[in-house]
C-alpha cells in the first residue's frame, strides 16, 4: 500500500498558501518521519481545484514543490468543496452534495489535476462525500445524485482514454449522511452500477476507519461485503475515534465533553445491550440525551500514535482490523492508505507542534500498519538535495 497524510488539516485555500504548506509541514513532517519519501492526500478547495486544471503553468509550480520536498502525490480528498476551516463548519461541509453540478465539476477538477500529477504507472484515488446529509433527501434528490456520478464516472473512463492515467472516486460512509455506513454504500452503489449505470470500474469506496469504529460495524464483515458486491476499496483513510467504555461514569463524562467544540461535527452512537445503534448528531446532544447505558464512539479523528486521556481510548483495533481486511480482498493492496487526522486545531490540549504530530502519526502508519522501516529521529535521510529545511 502507498502512504500519504492528509493536507485537509492545514487551511491553505489558495496556490500560494498550499505551496507553502508543504514546504512549512509535509515536507519537513516527512523527514522528521526518517521516509526519504511520503505521499500526500492533497485538499484542494474547488476554486483552486478549477485554477489548477485550467493552468500547466500553477500545476507545474505544484509538481516542482511536490518533488523538491520528495512527496508524491496519488490521492486527493474532494469531501470538503471549501473554507474547511471556517470558526463553523458542522453540516456546510456537505455542501454541495451530489443533486448540485457544482459537486461533479469540482470532481472531475480534482481528476485532471491529479492524472497531470500522478506518477508514472500510478492509479489516483478521490474520496468525496456520501451523497449528502441525510435531511432533506427525496427520491428526485436521489435521481439527480444517481446521474451526477454516473456522468462522472463517464468523465473518468473518457480521462483514462484521452490520458492514459487511471482516476477513481470513492465515497466515504459518514454517520449521518444518506449513505450512513458501509452497508448503505453497497447496497447503493450496487443497485446503480450495470452497463447503463455508474461504472464500477472508476467509482469505489472510500473506507474512513473512524465512521466505521462510530457505526460499531464488524470491520472484517463491512469489507467482505464490499468484496462481495463486486466493488473495490479505492482508499483507506486511517483514521480513529473516540470510545467512551462507560458514558455512564462522571469522570468519562468529563473526559469527553473536553472534546465537545464548535467548528465540527461529532457524531456519537451508542451500542444498547440488544446490539440496536442510538444515534446522535453531535456530541452535546449524546451528553444530554443518550441513556449511556452503553459504550459511545464518537466522530472525532484522535491521532493515531496518541492515547486519549483515560478512562476514554481510541479504536485504532478497528483501523488494524480494516487494514488486514482489505488487504486481503482483491486489489486492496492497491488501495491507497491516507492518514487523516484534520481535528489537530480543535483538540481540547492543542497542539505545540504540528510538525512533530503529524510525523508521530506518519512514522506510526509507516512502522505498526505497513511494516516499514524508517530512519531513526534524527538521522539522515537519503534523497535530501535541493529539499527546503
Amino acid at each position: 500500500m502507498e502512504l500519504s497524510y492528509c493536507t485537509n488539516v492545514h487551511p491553505a485555500e489558495d496556490l500560494a498558501g498550499v505551496l507553502e504548506q508543504l514546504d512549512a509541514f509535509a515536507g519537513p513532517a516527512r523527514r522528521a518521519a526518517g521516509l526519504p519519501e511520503l505521499g500526500v492526500g492533497l485538499w484542494l478547495p474547488a476554486d483552486l481545484a478549477r485554477q489548477l486544471a485550467e493552468s500547466r503553468e500553477d500545476r507545474e509550480l505544484l509538481r516542482e514543490r511536490l518533488e523538491a520536498n520528495a512527496l508524491v502525490l496519488r490521492t486527493i480528498n474532494a469531501f470538503p468543496y471549501a473554507a474547511f476551516h471556517a470558526d463553523v463548519v458542522k453540516l456546510d461541509v456537505y455542501l454541495p452534495d451530489w443533486t448540485d453540478p457544482r459537486r461533479a465539476a469540482y470532481t472531475l477538477d480534482c481528476a485532471d489535476v491529479l492524472a497531470a500529477l500522478l506518477p508514472e504507472g500510478a492509479d489516483g484515488s478521490i474520496s468525496t462525500l456520501p451523497l449528502g446529509w441525510r435531511e432533506p433527501w427525496t427520491a428526485d434528490a436521489d435521481s439527480r445524485a444517481s446521474a451526477a456520478l454516473k456522468s462522472v464516472s463517464d468523465g473518468l473512463r473518457v480521462l483514462r482514454e484521452e490520458t492514459g492515467r487511471t482516476v477513481r472516486i470513492a465515497i466515504e460512509p459518514e454517520p449521518g449522511c444518506v449513505l450512513d455506513t458501509v452497508t448503505d454504500v453497497v447496497e447503493w452503489l450496487a443497485a446503480r452500477t450495470g452497463d447503463d449505470g455508474i461504472d464500477p470500474e472508476f467509482v469505489g469506496i472510500c473506507l474512513d476507519t473512524c465512521h466505521l469504529a462510530v457505526s460499531f460495524a464488524d470491520p472484517a464483515a463491512a469489507v467482505r461485503l464490499i468484496a462481495d458486491a463486486g466493488l473495490r476499496v479505492v482508499k483507506v483513510q486511517a483514521s480513529a475515534a473516540l470510545h467512551v467504555a462507560d458514558p455512564a461514569d462522571p469522570a468519562s463524562r468529563d473526559a469527553v465533553a473536553a472534546f465537545v467544540e464548535q467548528r465540527y461535527l461529532h457524531q456519537t452512537r451508542e451500542l444498547s445491550a440488544d446490539g440496536n445503534v442510538l444515534a446522535v448528531d453531535d456530541l452535546p446532544e449524546a451528553l444530554d440525551g443518550l441513556p449511556a447505558r452503553g459504550p459511545w464512539r464518537v466522530h472525532f479523528h484522535v491521532p493515531l500514535h496518541l492515547a486519549p486521556r483515560a478512562p476514554l481510548t481510541a479504536t485504532t483495533e478497528v483501523l488494524r482490523a480494516a487494514l488486514d481486511a482489505v488487504r486481503s480482498i482483491p486489489h486492496g493492496d492497491e488501495a491507497h492508505l491516507d492518514v487523516e487526522t484534520y481535528t489537530w486545531s480543535v483538540l481540547p490540549d492543542g497542539v505545540d507542534d504540528l510538525v512533530a504530530g503529524i510525523a508521530g502519526e506518519v512514522r506510526w502508519a509507516a512502522t505498526e500498519l505497513l511494516g516499514l522501516a524508517v530512519a531513526p529521529p534524527g538521522t539522515s535521510v537519503p534523497g535530501m538535495a535541493g529539499v527546503p529545511s
